[in-house]
């Protein structure tokens, strides 16, 4: 069912307003929760004195538990709502971290990083869910900047590990003061989410309508894959960045241990300003152009800073990267959902879900190819994500769109 236009749409009420806000906090604590882990992997590599594709393979096991609790998402939010969903999910997931920083060994901590990708996943579709449906109660396009307010999260996650390891703070005590502030956020937010059901269904019977029968064909299955290896190329930059950012820089430019995770505080601040500007670039100039030129500044500034390695570099290479892929998994998404010929929903589920395979490939094999020639050169998979896009973005729409002059970005 298309859009109304700006001038039909009536002011939301004040209720509509506060759930935007609370599900804006609840993409806020997603982001910020695993960020403040990420910068404290290489401390607990070299404690649990792990090599690199042994830890690649450890890391590994937050992805694998996203796709295995993946497809569980929707019986939970059926059960219990998709805002109660998005909040137990993300009290779970911050005690997975907490228990991840703690972890005596290295099967300990994959246990609890699996667990934590678990919960993971299911927030996520749960606050994507409740983002939606204040997204339909607006009547217009605001979910690009729920995904902005995540990589604010993530920039803060990020930031508060930095300064938690400038100012010497033991990591499992740190986490947890990270774990108990995020979800008190997320339990006050859940209290002004909406209430009642996530779905109409006369919303989906038209929807339903509109798309037509399932009619699967080649070309159909193709560009799904190409939709998904879109969403992947981002997914791939976002975790070479998390797992291997502050590692590289560390041990391998020799980066202080504060510096080291300005990298990936520089990829997830580049990504949300990317995703800030996103939709206005987006309706200018087409989202084709605006993915075939991201994937163009990924490819070209993390090739660059791989072939001329220093730190000011790599910070600036990894902030490429990050602006370069900032709106790749929406775009991949958005396409997906209006392909002709599926079922409303079905082809945003297969690119969500299968897109977790770039988290759940990229960390072991960055690590074994880390640990046969070197971790700079495992980092390659940052520009070829970007090839991929540049090569992919075909199969984008072209569409230009120039905004109703009552249009605003505000709320």
């Amino acid at each position: 069912m298309p859009m109304p236009s700006a001038l039909s749409v009536a002011p939301p009420s004040t209720e509509l307003r506060r759930a935007r806000f609370a599900v804006a906090a609840l993409f806020l604590t997603n982001g910020a929760l695993f960020a403040n882990l990420i910068p404290r992997y290489p401390g607990i590599k070299s404690a649990l004195g792990a090599d690199n594709a042994v830890y690649g393979l450890a890391i590994a096991a937050f992805p694998t538990g996203a796709i295995v609790a993946g497809l569980a998402a929707a019986p939970i939010i059926r059960r219990l709502g998709s805002a109660r969903t998005a909040v137990l999910g993300t009290v779970v997931t911050a005690a997975g971290t907490v228990a991840a920083a703690s972890a005596p060994s290295l099967v300990v901590f994959a246990v609890t990083l699996f667990l934590a990708g678990a919960a993971d996943s299911i927030t996520d579709v749960g606050q994507n869910t409740h983002g939606l449906l204040v997204q339909r109660r607006y009547g217009r396009s605001i979910i690009n900047s729920f995904h902005a307010i995540w990589s604010i999260g993530a920039v803060l996650g990020g930031s508060m590990a930095a300064g938690a390891i400038a100012l010497g703070i033991p990591t499992p005590l740190h986490l947890t003061i990270a774990a108990v502030l995020f979800s008190a956020v997320a339990l006050v937010a859940s209290r002004f989410c909406l209430p009642g059901r996530d779905t109409d269904a006369d919303d989906e019977a038209d929807a339903a309508a509109v798309r037509g029968p399932v009619r699967p064909s080649p070309r159909l299955v193709v560009t799904v894959g190409a939709l998904v290896l879109i969403a992947m190329a981002g997914a791939l930059v976002e975790d070479a960045g998390s797992t291997w950012g502050a590692l590289y820089l560390s041990a391998g430019l020799g980066a202080p241990a504060a510096i080291a995770a300005t990298g990936f505080v520089a990829l997830v601040g580049a990504q949300f300003i990317g995703r800030l500007l996103g939709d206005r670039l987006v309706d200018r100039f087409g989202q084709r152009a605006v993915a075939r030129t991201g994937g163009a500044i990924a490819l070209l500034g993390m090739g660059l800073a791989l072939l001329v390695p220093t730190v000011p570099g790599t910070i600036a290479g990894f902030a490429a990267a990050g602006f370069g892929v900032a709106t790749l998994v929406p775009a991949a998404m958005h396409e997906a959902d209006e392909l002709p010929g599926l079922r409303a929903g079905t082809g945003l589920t297969i690119v969500s879900w299968l897109m977790r395979l770039g988290f759940l490939l990229s960390p072991p094999v960055v690590g074994m190819v880390a640990d046969h020639v070197s971790l700079r050169a495992g980092l390659i998979v940052v520009p070829l994500a970007g090839l991929v896009a540049f090569a992919l973005a075909g199969v984008l729409s072209g569409r230009r769109r120039t905004p109703a002059p009552a249009e605003s970005v505000g709320a």
